[in-house]
């Protein structure tokens, strides 16, 4: 599945996103080199979201760049900074539901210019990857949603990332399909060697699988670190639970 690396970092630097007026991300720097799992994490409304789409190409900067493999992607469109290794997931999985599993998969593959053979033996190949291959004729609006959240993973893995991003990937999921779901990230990083940014809201997921995390409020970093020094950090603790008064 895996073509050529030509992505070997994400770099954002000195990102900022206005919208009228409101520093939704506030002079942000975020690396995310090929094959570490980066954790981005904040309260609701710090700019996670936000910040994502800059770095996808789907919200203008405002100030700063962004840049793959040393090269400026800040004003490149969505679909040629897929076809030069930055993929994206949604938190909406996108799945055209009348399509099959396996056509909707080979779409992400187009997307990244891999059509015919190419594409079709590369969604194949990313549906065995998230162990869901059996489902690859069944029609897309059938399947569960953990599988369904697997078939959306799986349309991006079958465009070559070498920089994931994943977007609230266990948004809606049990605690079992969350433990597995984490478990295919993993299983993707080792497979593919790709960076992978993962937003998402549960911490079980967060901390039991990234190796680095950034943590945003009101749009700017406040932290930066290790799993271990982030659940330790008092800035974090007060973004998510108030400053301690008594």
């Amino acid at each position: 599945m895996k073509r050529e690396t030509r992505a070997d970092i994400l770099l954002a630097e000195g990102a900022c996103v206005y919208f009228q007026g409101v520093k939704a991300v506030d002079d942000v720097t975020l690396e995310v080199p090929r094959g570490r799992i980066t954790g981005l994490i904040g309260p609701n409304g710090a700019g996670k979201s936000t910040l994502f789409n800059a770095v996808s190409g789907f919200v203008p900067l405002t100030a700063g760049r962004v840049t793959l493999a040393g090269q400026e992607i800040s004003k490149w469109t969505p679909n040629r900074i897929a076809r030069h290794g930055l993929v994206r997931t949604f938190q909406d999985t996108r799945i055209f539901k009348e399509l099959s599993v396996l056509e909707n998969v080979e779409l992400g593959a187009m997307n990244a210019g891999r059509f015919g053979e190419e594409g079709r033996k590369a969604a194949i190949e990313a549906l065995d990857l998230l162990s869901i291959g059996h489902l690859a004729k069944a029609q897309a609006g059938t399947v569960a949603l953990g599988d369904g959240r697997r078939v959306g993973i799986a349309r991006s893995l079958a465009a070559g990332p070498d920089i994931l991003l994943l977007d609230e990937p266990a948004a809606g999921l049990d605690d079992v399909e969350t433990g597995v779901l984490a478990q295919n990230i993993v299983e993707i990083r080792r497979e593919l060697n790709c960076g992978v940014l993962l937003v998402e809201h549960d911490m079980s997921v967060i901390f039991g699988i990234c190796e680095w995390i950034q943590v945003l409020d009101y749009g700017r970093t406040i932290a930066v670190g290790e799993p271990e020094e982030i659940r330790k950090n008092r800035a974090v603790i007060e973004a998510y639970f108030g400053r301690d008064t008594a």
